[in-house]
């Protein structure tokens, strides 16, 4: 007669059962040992509670141990629960990192009688957190519509206030003292010309100042002068020619030098400082023109009054044609904004160096 209560007995299954039945198809080594140690997990978990209940023993399968793995040679810890450590990857998928955490993981398996099993996870190394790098001098704004509005306005309002700040420095009056050159130098006087003004408006003016002086060895010089044009006269700084298309501003701003080092124009680029002017009244009877000459500062306060007058020379061209071959003429030489004076090796049309200066 066959035992009743066989039939409520559950059917012995070894530990390599269990794991054939809960795996299926082929997975990797990592997901194999965790189901196998949550297999022999839950057999150890079954006898105990049959050992609590009273229930027949053998009706629990006993974790089959020689066909799991390879055999322990301390087979009494396996019997007598106690405190263990497990190290294991931390299963799941790898993500994309930029240092590898997933070496560092470490998951403690604390067991106990009849306590339930804990499991404390540290890093062996801290997080990085990136953030914004407090060195930087510039920090970078977000490029929104605002912003960029904002930009432009305030790019806007500082190239206005440079456009007047360089009207202001043109509108500067400044004195350039000069003499009349045909082969000795003639005094000319001081002429009164702006930052802003062309080469040859100072040429102009100075052909003016040639006829009511009456400059030459002719009775009729001033008849001479009246019949001179820009184009016939030459302004010759140092030993520099200026052109005549070129702005005073221009050699003012990038602060020229001729071969002796020496600023071609020497002028401040700032603005005249505003004046307190006093209430000047008003004659009916003056013209525009009279009244700018009455509100005319006078010439010998202005900048550059007091410079040397023999450094500036106003040439006839017609003089400098027939005699170019001649000292001092002879080492003139046109402007050229992308030649470097300083470092030149001066010549004479023969090809020969100049040894001094």
């Amino acid at each position: 007669m066959s035992n009743p209560d066989s039939r409520f007995a559950s059917t012995n299954q070894t530990t390599q059962e269990r794991l054939t039945t809960n795996t299926v198809g082929l997975v990797a080594l990592s997901d194999f040992r965790k189901r196998r140690a949550e297999v022999i997990e839950q057999q150890e978990r079954e006898l105990r509670e049959a050992a609590a209940t009273g229930t027949n023993g053998s009706a629990v399968a006993t974790p089959d141990r020689s066909q799991t793995g390879t055999p322990d040679p301390n087979a009494s810890e396996t019997s007598n629960p106690a405190r263990k450590k497990v190290k294991r990857r931390k299963a799941g998928a790898a993500k994309l990192s930029f240092g590898d955490d997933e070496n560092n993981v470490e998951e403690t398996e604390d067991k106990s009688d009849g306590g339930v099993a804990g499991k404390t996870t540290t890093t062996g190394e801290k997080k990085i957190k990136f953030k914004a790098n407090s060195s930087v001098s510039v920090i970078p704004r977000a490029m929104t519509k605002s912003a960029l509005r904002r930009e432009a306005e305030e790019r806007e309002v500082l190239r206005k206030e440079f456009l007047a700040k360089q009207e202001a420095v043109k509108a500067t009056d400044i004195a350039v003292p000069f003499v009349f050159y045909d082969g000795t130098n003639i005094p000319g006087g001081t002429v009164r010309v702006k930052k802003g003004d062309y080469i040859w408006v100072f040429l102009d003016k100075s052909r003016k100042v040639g006829a009511e002086l009456g400059v030459g060895e002719k009775a009729n010089a001033r008849r001479e002068w009246a019949r001179v044009g820009v184009d016939d006269l030459m302004l010759v700084r140092g030993n520099v020619i200026i052109p005549h298309h070129y702005e005073f501003l221009f050699f003012i701003m990038n602060k020229s030098k001729g071969p002796g080092g020496r600023l071609l124009f020497d002028y401040s680029i700032q603005p005249a400082s505003q004046q307190n002017t006093e209430a000047i009244t008003v004659d009916p009877l003056s013209t525009a023109a009279s009244r700018a000459a009455k509100s005319l500062v006078d010439v010998s306060t202005l900048e550059g009054a007091s410079d040397e007058a023999a450094f500036t020379k106003v040439v006839d061209r017609r003089w400098y044609e027939r005699n170019k071959h001649i000292y001092p003429a002879s080492v003139w030489q046109e402007f050229d904004p992308e030649k470097n004076y300083q470092i030149e090796v001066r010549r004479d049309l023969g090809g020969n160096t100049f040894f001094y200066s």
